[in-house]
């Protein structure tokens, strides 16, 4: 395999002659998950034979995010890309030369399309950043924008509350702690610091990795996103209906608090739980229940002691 200190970093773009948004859509940001790379992949052969065309605007190709977890065939390279994603004046690892790299190419552009995939056989869902507000931790005005963009992506599934849920777990374990805000930007990846920036952004959850319909969900959500955004000479994708929605919102998030904590079944993202319902055992027996009537999300079996384990969610009527 080629050595770290080897590899380049490659975007591809396409600008037409009118006047229109800046997109960047993204692939293996997470070397294993291959399906954005080929949705991207199979765009990029399109408008190479002048099968489409961009019109207006411009669009940016990252197919390949992190090269070297992309030629391991695994998550990350040194450490994983889509969290603490900052330029670094000193980078420590591989991920942070990425982010010299990548951080200013995302602050060049208005929207960002991350295409992901996932471990568990489940639908495909995509994540979507906070309401608008001007509070410390997300601050954020592109609201309708974004969830617009978000229902006309060819998914049912929705899901927020990432960043505020996560912020509130990391306070939780360092109330107190001079390191407070230090560890707060370790929840900050692609789309969140895309929003830093003033823009705005998605994660989208094609499907299991391996897959086969996985590649086809990014190639349409891709397409989709240049019809909606004008880029493209494409009628205007019609949103997903209101009643075909499910939208979901991240409320809690539960610590490991010893290595030894297991879960009491296998459990998978969007699994339900019943309030008092079993979802694992703490090292010495006690056992971890639901408080309310609830969805698992990301549930990680190999999580450490005091780190993030397993994530609660309710149905949001009001997305």
């Amino acid at each position: 395999m080629t050595a770290a200190s080897e590899l380049h970093f490659k975007s591809v773009n396409y600008t037409g002659q009118g006047k229109g948004p800046r997109l960047i859509v993204m692939g293996a940001v997470h070397g294993n998950e291959t399906a954005g790379t080929k949705g991207i992949t199979r765009v990029m052969e399109m408008l190479d034979k002048g099968e489409l065309r961009i019109l207006n605007g411009s669009v940016t190709f990252v197919p390949v995010a992190n090269p070297l977890a992309y030629a391991k065939g695994e998550r990350a390279g040194e450490r994983n890309l889509n969290r603490n994603l900052f330029p670094n004046e000193h980078p420590q690892d591989f991920e942070d030369r990425i982010a010299n790299w990548l951080c200013p190419l995302l602050a060049a552009h208005d929207v960002l399309l991350d295409l992901h995939s996932f471990n568990a056989q489940s639908q495909p869902f995509v994540m979507v950043g906070p309401r608008n507000n001007d509070g410390p931790l997300e601050p954020f005005k592109h609201e309708e924008e974004e969830r617009a963009l978000a229902r006309i992506l060819g998914v049912k599934r929705f899901v927020d509350g990432w960043l505020r849920t996560y912020g509130d777990g990391v306070q939780r374990r360092m109330r107190g702690s001079a390191e407070l805000q230090t560890v707060l930007r370790y929840g900050v990846g692609t789309t969140e610091y895309m929003r830093t920036t003033g823009g705005y952004a998605l994660t989208l959850e094609c499907g299991q990795h391996a897959d086969p319909q996985a590649p086809e969900v990014a190639y349409r959500a891709i397409m989709n996103t240049l019809a909606h955004l004008g880029l493209i000479d494409a009628p205007k994708p019609q949103p997903v209906p209101r009643e075909e929605m499910e939208a979901l919102s991240m409320v809690e998030v539960h610590d490991k608090l010893h290595d030894d904590d297991h879960f009491s079944r296998s459990w998978a993202s969007f699994d339900r739980v019943k309030e008092g319902e079993e979802i694992g055992r703490r090292a010495d027996g006690t056992p971890v229940t639901a408080p309310f009537d609830a969805i698992i999300l990301f549930p990680d079996t190999g999580a450490k002691a005091n780190n993030e384990w397993y994530y609660l969610a309710r149905v949001n009527a009001a997305f």
